[in-house]
């Protein structure tokens, strides 16, 4: 799925994200060389490194929620994970602004256990982004031989016929992500014509306009479930339930979908 919060197809979030990474766990680091050493400059640096890591944290956050709400697809396992991840990244800047404003009140031991509490929970919620990212693919446009550029629209939820495309925006194997209300539905042209779908894989979430659509059969880029373009049935597991479908009409050069 294409973010939302990107420039020229690159998603800021993943840009922003080693700012604060480096920062918290810098603070750790010289808080403890402070600790092992008795130098007081290395307590100093971790303080500035402490505001460092939250500011960016929070900066870095801004297009992490955007993604959020606009690019991981909605009833899946992927929006769990985002929202775990999420919640924990709240919570570890929490950790870290309680541990600087004890700071100097409180003894080097106790700021230390929190910062190594946040750090641990960085570790936890970078491997939910990793996941996000690398196995539910956020964020990560995929475009295959012939697939065009990434094709995405929102109309108004209008019962009846809607219209979603001209006739010939679409090549063959080429698909678009239609927005109806808060109803996903993909627009697939294949050999035999133009085909509409739920972009929700049934067996964990994954957008489907963000697989692959060749010969009909529409594959899921989170774990290859396949489906036939123009009923829906499952050609591959690990999906078992058929995908709902959607009549298309064309009328003077002018694509409709029924919904």
């Amino acid at each position: 799925m294409r973010s939302k919060a990107s420039i020229k197809g690159h998603p800021i979030h993943p840009i922003l994200i080693p700012f604060p990474i480096a920062f918290l766990i810098g603070t750790l680091l010289f808080d403890i060389l402070h600790i092992t050493s008795g130098n007081r400059s290395y307590r100093q640096t971790a303080g500035y490194l402490e505001i460092a890591g939250i500011v960016s944290a929070i900066i870095a956050a801004i297009p992490g929620v955007i993604d959020y709400f606009k690019t991981v697809p909605p009833n899946s396992s992927g929006k769990k994970r985002a929202a775990l991840h999420g919640l924990i990244n709240i919570s570890l800047v929490v950790v870290f602004a309680v541990a600087y404003v004890l700071r100097d009140n409180s003894s080097t031991t106790l700021i230390i256990g929190l910062e190594a509490i946040g750090v641990i929970m960085l570790f936890i919620s970078g491997w939910l982004g990793g996941t996000l990212a690398y196995r539910n693919q956020i964020g990560v446009d995929i475009r295959y031989a012939g697939a065009g550029k990434w094709n995405e629209t929102h109309v108004a939820d209008n019962k009846g016929l809607i219209e979603v495309a001209t006739a010939d925006e679409l090549k063959t194997d080429q698909m678009k992500l239609i927005h109806i209300g808060t109803k996903r539905i993909v627009l697939g042209k294949t050999d035999s014509g133009y085909f509409a779908f739920d972009d929700r894989c049934t067996h964990r979430g994954g957008s489907l306009a963000g697989g692959t659509m060749i010969c009909g059969t529409v594959q899921c880029p989170w774990h290859g479930s396949q489906f036939d373009c123009s009923t829906g049935v499952v050609k591959a597991g690990p999906a078992k339930e058929n995908i709902a479908i959607y009549p298309v009409q064309e009328l003077n050069g002018i694509i409709y979908i029924k919904y």
